[in-house]
């Protein structure tokens, strides 16, 4: 098997990415404990004898003065030896490495590429034969139902959005505000007030930002956007505060270990759990907490205020030009330091643009020729029969005709988000990291299409919902609270879309528990055909089944 270092040296070369690592084609075992390479020595960066640092980052190291106190000492040392150690981070560290897409070209997962071909292909040949078909019958290439959609209040859209970002930026003044000497005074600590404040801005500012659009009456195109903006800015305002509140504290805390006088505690720093990790006994926490010599603990404390690079140290990411940056890398996990690319590959970038304008152009097909009339004619049905059976009849029909559609439709918003709009941003940011999902279609249950269709959200959940609430609840209690956060982040998306609040999709989303406890019977698990089929059937029945509830009931 190649080293790390072969696999750098042997890339293709292509233009702006040659030094960007493949995805591995073969799985690992436990795809809960999927790991980047950085473990392995994926990430190369060299210094030359003055300090400076070449690669994809650049920086200089300043001497430390001898009078510095036992901290600042302390910053540097952990600084020169965290590149040649991989020890574990007190907070949970999303660890991101150079990596391509699995459906990039120059992936190892590229044996795909045929059936990706055949697959616009078809939806090619599928638009084509639809315009053909409206040629025909109406004189005109395509409906425009929901096209008129995209133009109404487009301005008040934009300016909303405009606000709706702008306001997450509260978040920095606060933090300042939290760390400052003033924020001492006041007892506005990050433990001491600032957490609860954050909490508190974050739910109001949510409230706020989802009734907005039923205040102001939009399109269901408007307020679907408008709302999972909203659920996505969301979770990075909170990842941005809750990561630098706890390195606010940890520098808190480092400081007051310079004077021996001010009796802080000499315990060893809290460390969170991963997802992998077991909780430990009472015994062992009764061990762990056994106090360490003062110069340990402050190295520990220290190589937590450095990024996993060692080229930024907090508090100097507490800039504007950081947290924009932050706003539009496509991570909802804040860090100190991405690893980043050598540079834009505009063609890229062009090709991506590009392609998120059709697929978007194949979803409005899709949905006007063979969602919407389905929908419309069993409403028309359903206010002419009374009994329950010609009902279920009618929502049985409903249902079976818009299976392929859905499953089309599925499979263009997974592309136009995972691949085209988030490559977009990686390509615009220089952002390396281009694993935004896995092989999800492989999935044997819920659990694991949770971790590999979505990675980013899941990075989210794993870091500030599942290890924040873990060893205070218990992993079961943990889970289920993920799950639950989930739920009603889909029920609320739903809610937007048909402006109905039934439920079906909370009870659909948490139904998944019980399921995948079923799956991983002994009688079920290890079937991995069947389980996947039983996945993608379910996956193609309940986007239908969901679709036709919440519209026609």
């Amino acid at each position: 098997m190649s080293t790390s270092a072969e696999i750098l040296v042997n890339g293709n070369g292509k233009a702006g990415h040659g030094h960007i690592l493949r995805p591995r084609a073969v799985k690992p075992p436990n795809p809960a404990v999927l790991r980047t390479q950085s473990e392995e020595g994926l990430l190369v960066v060299s210094e030359d004898g003055n300090g400076n640092i070449s690669g994809q980052t650049s920086g200089r190291s300043t001497p430390v003065p001898a009078d510095a106190p036992p901290s600042a000492h302390h910053i540097s040392s952990a600084r020169k030896h965290i590149r040649a150690e991989n020890r574990r981070r007190l907070f949970p560290t999303i660890e991101y490495a150079s990596r391509v897409s699995h459906l990039d070209p120059m992936s190892d997962y590229r044996d795909f590429q045929g059936f990706y071909i055949l697959f616009w292909i078809a939806l090619t040949i599928m638009a084509i034969t639809t315009m053909l078909r409206n040629i025909k019958d109406t004189g005109y290439p395509m409906r425009v139902e929901i096209w008129h959609l995209f133009a109404i209040k487009v301005w008040e859209l934009a300016v909303a959005d405009f606000l709706m970002v702008a306001t997450t930026s509260i978040s920095l003044p606060l933090h300042r505000l939290f760390r400052s000497s003033i924020g001492e005074k006041l007892g506005l600590r990050w433990a001491g007030g600032g957490m609860a404040i954050q909490s508190i801005y974050q739910t109001v500012w949510l409230a706020f930002w989802v009734a907005v659009p039923f205040r102001r009456d939009w399109t269901w195109t408007a307020q679907v956007f408008l709302t999972l903006h909203t659920l996505t800015l969301l979770m990075k305002m909170h990842s941005y505060a809750f990561y630098n509140g706890h390195l606010s504290e940890t520098e808190r805390r480092l400081r007051a270990l310079d004077d021996p006088s001010t009796g802080e505690s000499k315990e060893p720093a809290y460390q969170y759990p991963s997802a992998g990790q077991p909780l430990v006994s009472t015994e062992q926490e009764d061990t762990a907490k056994e106090r360490l010599d003062v110069s340990e603990l402050q190295e520990d404390l220290a190589l937590e205020l450095i990024s996993p690079m060692g080229n930024i140290t907090y508090p100097k990411n507490l800039t504007w030009s950081n947290y924009v940056d932050y706003l539009c890398c496509p991570t909802l996990c804040y860090e100190l330091e991405y690893p980043r690319t050598s540079g834009i590959v505009w063609s890229q970038l062009g090709y991506k643009i590009l392609a998120v304008f059709g697929v978007i152009f194949l979803l409005t097909i899709t949905s006007e020729e063979f969602i919407v009339p389905v929908l419309a004619e069993a409403a028309t049905r359903l206010e002419m029969v009374d009994s329950f059976s010609e009902t279920a009849l009618i929502l049985a029909e409903s249902i079976s005709m818009l299976l392929f559609p859905f499953m089309v439709i599925f499979l263009l918003v997974f592309l136009v988000i995972f691949e085209y709009v988030l490559g977009a941003f990686a390509e615009i940011t220089r952002f390396a990291d281009r694993r935004f999902y896995s092989d999800w279609w492989n999935s044997t249950d819920w659990l694991e299409f949770s971790r590999e269709w979505n990675i980013p959200v899941h990075h989210f959940f794993r870091r500030h919902v599942y290890s924040a609430s873990r060893p205070h609840i218990g992993r079961p209690m943990a889970t289920l609270i993920t799950f639950l956060i989930s739920a009603i982040g889909h029920e609320i998306v739903m809610a937007c879309i048909t402006k109905k609040i039934r439920g079906y999709g909370f009870l659909a989303q948490m139904s998944q528990l019980p399921i995948v406890m079923l799956q991983r019977t002994k009688w079920v698990k290890g079937k991995k055909v069947l389980n996947n089929v039983c996945f993608w059937c379910s996956m193609i029945l309940g986007l239908s089944m969901m679709c036709s509830l919440y519209v026609l009931c």
